[in-house]
């Protein structure tokens, strides 16, 4: 029998009992919406982790203490002091990889001005800070080298800052803040960074010379963490390497001995992230793939019950010539139908809820070819599988038997 008349036949038993194959096709649709959304919301959380790990600045390495053993006790990253303007300088001036350092020393407090105040965090960094974190200037200048030399108390503030200390939107350059009582002088005022991967705030900040911090406010000489910009993306790796052989050499550990920092690239924090991000996708579309099973099931019955209650046209059909093949494929074909015409009604109620969460919830999303494809290739592998049972069924019945079947 011709294929064209195998679909005609397959598409007349769907019309002809439209509430029950709908019935049939809901496990099959809402499994494959549940999976066009969950990989949606996946492929966008990842995309925008991305997207955010970059916009940090795409060639940063990061460097920080790491918790010591010291007398059989280990001591909390936060306490140990392991980083030294000796081992900004060894960064700076050996490495063949890296174009631009900054330490960073930071403190928690209010920054006040006349009756406004916002609790920020100070953070003193080398004018390359900027460069690194890939950060502009919206208005002003940045501080100098010579400003770092002098721990001068001039600063650059962040738009949350700005919007909690000067809320009626007046000139702010020049204007002085203070921060634990010291005065700083406004010099600049950062451009909108937004948050970062953690959920903070990049923009309740106040950037001052290293120096100032250190000097003024925490009468420290040792760096809470390094950042260090490779010379491009390809050489990041390169220059991490380059970087912990420097500082276990600066530090004087012994080979066996564990190292007392660590340093982390931009793609290692986008590989983590990815990878977490990826397993979520999986373990979400798993789930939501139990639906597609219990849909197929669901075909697998309703096929079965077909049979029986045609149990007379199959007899009648075969009587006429019909071969066993030609029942079979009649059956088969109307399974895949059914369950290519569920997954089709549920790409498009998955696309919709999609634009849903994506509207109401703000969450990024990403509604990619591959998982639409992957859909369509599901339905047809459940169609086939689940249809297949009851439509051999159908073709190995006896038609003199199922013409005297009541």
């Amino acid at each position: 029998m011709k294929i064209t008349n195998l679909l005609r036949l397959a598409l007349r038993a769907i019309q002809r009992n439209k509430m029950r194959s709908f019935l049939t096709m809901l496990g099959i649709i809402i499994g494959v919406g549940s999976v066009i959304a969950m990989i949606a919301i996946g492929e966008g959380s990842k995309q925008s982790i991305q997207s955010q790990i970059k916009g940090m600045g795409s060639n940063m390495i990061t460097i920080r203490p790491s918790s010591n053993v010291m007398g059989g006790t280990r001591i909390d990253n936060s306490n140990v002091q392991s980083l030294s303007e000796q081992d900004v300088k060894a960064v700076q001036n050996q490495s063949e990889y890296i174009n631009a350092v900054s330490p960073m020393v930071s403190s928690r407090g209010q920054a006040i001005n006349g009756p406004y105040n916002s609790s920020t965090i100070l953070q003193g960094v080398y004018p390359e800070y900027l460069f690194i974190r890939a950060w502009n200037l919206q208005e002003g200048i940045s501080f100098t080298n010579q400003d770092v030399k002098s721990a001068a108390k001039v600063c650059l503030i962040g738009q949350t800052v700005l919007n909690n200390l000067f809320p009626d939107g007046e000139e702010v350059l020049g204007k002085n803040i203070r921060f634990k009582k010291i005065p700083f002088k406004i010099i600049g005022v950062l451009s909108k960074k937004g948050e970062n991967t953690f959920g903070q705030d990049q923009d309740d900040v106040i950037l001052t010379p290293v120096t100032t911090v250190q000097k003024r406010i925490l009468s420290t000489t040792y760096y809470q963490t390094i950042f260090a910009s490779a010379v491009n993306e390809n050489t990041t790796d390169k220059a991490s390497l380059e970087i912990q052989k420097m500082l276990r050499i600066s530090h004087k550990i012994q080979k066996g001995m564990d190292d007392d920092f660590s340093v982390r690239t931009q793609a290692e924090l986008i590989s983590t992230f990815s990878s977490t991000s990826r397993t979520l996708t999986v373990l979400l579309t798993v789930i939501a793939g139990i639906s597609l099973i219990v849909g197929g099931i669901g075909i697998m019955n309703i096929m079965y019950v077909s049979v029986t209650e045609r149990t007379k046209e199959i007899g009648l059909r075969m009587s006429l010539g019909a071969r066993g093949i030609d029942i079979l494929m009649q059956f088969l074909i109307e399974a895949i139908m059914i369950s290519i015409t569920g997954g089709l009604i549920g790409v498009i109620l998955g696309i919709s809820a999609t634009k849903l969460v994506t509207y109401f919830m703000n969450w990024p999303t990403l509604i990619t070819q591959s998982s639409v494809l992957l859909s369509f290739l599901v339905c047809f592998i459940t169609g086939v599988f689940f249809g297949y049972y009851p439509a051999l069924k159908a073709s190995r019945l006896n038609p003199i038997e199922a013409l005297r079947y009541e």
